[in-house]
């Protein structure tokens, strides 16, 4: 769901499922056993996200993506969207191109329904509800964890559609101390840099760097659009976005076995957007988290945590500043995990967590946000307890949450997955879950907007699964169905948010990782169902700007000292509305890319996006770039 006061910020599946899973075996020639060890090495990274606790991906029960820092320079992704929109269930809505409010739909569900985690601090705006992703620096990130499927068992609220973790770069690995630094330009005015320095010892790790990016822009938003929608304005021009960062990670292993670890992400940023109440905003996001770990016996493993998470914003029209909102977010978390005797896991750990927003809505820099004897902040103090066992072919993940929202009072979930190893290649998992989510304090609050009615969100969701690991790569096929009770949306009728009674979502994923003839290949395919099952006018409409299919295949491969590659995207159409009125065309999408190691440690990238000059919305009325190059200069010490 997109938000107007936010200013900007913010059965073929099927055949081609079947296509993957009897096809491959014949079809994919088997990779060299050094390029097997190396691609089983990558697919197989080391997560926490599904289950709170260090898991080798391959040993999940759920489905997981890992996007590793090697794959972020290899597909020379430039935004944490890049990467999000070639993961399978993922669909994104986008206000205008860099630095425009972005939205993340996980598996159908809302946008706000997707729990965003920056080194374990929970990110998202207690105003909007969703994560500004789009000020996340892609540079500073040594990984990405995309976990699909209900997670409010282990995290609580607004994990319906699953958890996304974002783990900044730390220094580990890196033998010494070790500069590093990239330089970057092309299309539409844009000038990327970086310099940072990393490194770490037997006890010891750290990275230090600082991030900065401008760019013209292009025009965000169609001059059509006035009066009709979208931003209701007419400004042809370039929208701007010029953004700063400063990312500092440190950890360190006493002599007493106790692990410290400390955190810190600032990323200050100016957008220009169009608008006819405001069309520019200076924005903060800031992440601090700190954690302290020890083991008081060896069985028993004991974490003590603190985050907080800050989005700022000052707006502005025509650069006389107008509105300004804050909001703030601190957590605290105390998780056990005991190891059985069987090596069986058992998790429990409790949870508290302050929000609280602040704001001006008439220029006077008063708090006026929420308006007289409305609220302002609440808390959430909640018990989790998860159990994990295996017992040979048999794996089952259990777990429980219960919840006491200070506003909106008890809410239980719990989730049950069984997974069954039919061979040492294939295994069948199936899982229930449900989940729930409070309003946030737009949805319930915001002057001429909120609905102070409305009652908080809750999901049920079923899922099979089968997954595959062979010699020559991998593959997992997943079908899911997820119904939402009282689902928020926008309802035009009443120009303001309010409940879907009934919401049911379907969907399929389909996923490949292989070499075929030293070429590495990755693809995905998303079948979605998104369909409001509430009586009435809308009863058996799509969601909105969620595609009936996606689908992106990658292929790269090295040549010495260069390497190529290649992105095909694809996208089905959808509608932006409830009432299904307003449809956004199906579109292509071909990416190229092309590098070269110039000396040691140094490496010239381009790439040529939109090779086609595709004209496409993800997002009605708001444009998106057309052909674009870029060249990228990186020194990286190995």
């Amino acid at each position: 769901m997109n938000h107007p006061f936010r200013g900007g910020r913010r059965a073929v599946a099927l055949a081609i499922a079947g296509a993957f899973t009897t096809a491959a075996p014949v079809t994919f020639a088997a990779p060299s056993a050094n390029a097997r060890s190396a691609e089983a090495d990558r697919l197989d990274s080391i997560q926490v996200t599904a289950t709170r606790t260090p898991q080798r991906e391959s040993q999940t029960l759920a489905p997981t993506t890992v996007v590793t820092r090697a794959d972020i320079e290899r597909l020379q992704a430039r935004s944490v969207r890049d990467v999000l929109r070639r993961t399978p269930g993922v669909s994104i809505a986008n206000n205008g191109g860099p630095g425009k409010s972005t939205s993340v739909f996980l598996r159908g569900t809302e946008s706000d329904h997707t729990l965003v985690l920056v080194d374990g601090v929970e990110y998202r705006s207690a105003t909007v509800g969703q994560a500004a992703i789009e000020d996340l620096p892609i540079e500073q990130i040594e990984r990405i964890e995309i976990v699909r499927g209900p997670r409010s068992s282990l995290y609580g609220a607004d994990a319906i559609g699953g958890v996304i973790q974002i783990f900044t770069r730390d220094g580990r690995g890196t033998s010494g101390t070790r500069p590093y630094f990239q330089l970057g330009a092309g299309s539409d005015g844009t000038y990327e840099g970086q310099v940072g320095v990393s490194g770490s010892d037997e006890n010891s790790h750290y990275n230090l760097s600082v991030t900065g990016r401008r760019t013209d822009g292009f025009d965000s938003c169609r001059s059509e659009a006035a009066g009709a929608g979208g931003c209701f304005a007419d400004e042809p021009d370039d929208d701007g976005y010029d953004r700063v960062s400063l990312a500092f990670d440190y950890g360190h292993i006493f002599d007493n076995g106790v692990e410290w670890d400390l955190n810190f992400l600032r990323s200050q940023a100016d957008v220009e957007f169009d608008g006819t109440a405001q069309n520019a905003s200076d924005s903060i996001q800031q992440i601090i988290g700190t954690s302290l770990t020890w083991r008081p016996v060896e069985a028993w493993r004991t974490r003590l945590s603190y985050g907080n998470s800050q989005d700022d914003a000052d707006n502005f029209l025509d650069g006389v500043y107008v509105t300004a909102f804050e909001t703030q977010r601190h957590q605290v978390t105390w998780q056990n995990d005991w190891t059985l005797p069987n090596d069986d896991l058992l998790t429990l750990g409790l949870d508290y967590e302050h929000e609280s927003v602040d704001g001006d809505n008439d220029g006077d820099r008063r708090n006026d946000f929420t308006g007289d004897a409305l609220e302002d902040s609440r808390d959430n103090s909640a018990v989790f307890v998860q159990y994990l066992g295996d017992w040979g072919r048999h794996h089952v993940q259990l777990a429980g949450r219960g919840d006491d929202n200070e506003q909106f009072g008890e809410h239980a979930t719990g989730s049950a997955t069984y997974g069954f190893d039919l061979t040492e290649t294939y295994r069948l998992s199936a899982s229930y879950g449900t989940a729930f989510k409070a309003p946030t304090f737009n949805e319930l609050y915001f002057p001429n907007y909120g609905n102070p009615d409305l009652d908080p969100e809750e999901s049920e969701s079923v899922e099979i699964g089968l997954d595959a690991d062979h010699d020559w790569g991998r593959w997992s096929l997943h079908a899911y169905q997820t119904e939402i009770d009282d689902l928020i949306a926008y309802d035009a009728a009443t120009f303001g948010p309010a409940n879907i009674q009934e919401t049911r979502i379907r969907g399929a994923e389909a996923s490949l990782g292989t070499t075929i003839a030293e070429w590495q290949l990755n693809t995905q395919f998303t079948w979605l169902e998104a369909e409001n099952r509430t009586d009435g006018a809308d009863r058996g409409n799509d969601l909105p700007r969620r595609p009936g299919y996606s689908a992106q295949f990658d292929v790269d491969r090295a040549f010495g000292r260069y390497s190529a590659g290649a992105s095909l995207t694809l996208a089905d159409s959808s509608y932006d509305d409830l009432a299904n009125q307003n449809e956004l065309d199906s579109y292509q999408l071909v990416d190229l890319r092309v590098a070269m190691d110039v000396a040691r440690d140094w490496r010239l990238q381009a790439q040529l996006n939109n090779v086609f000059d595709e004209d496409y919305e993800t997002a009605r009325f708001y444009n998106q770039a057309d052909r674009n190059v870029f060249f990228t200069l990186r020194y990286q010490p190995q």
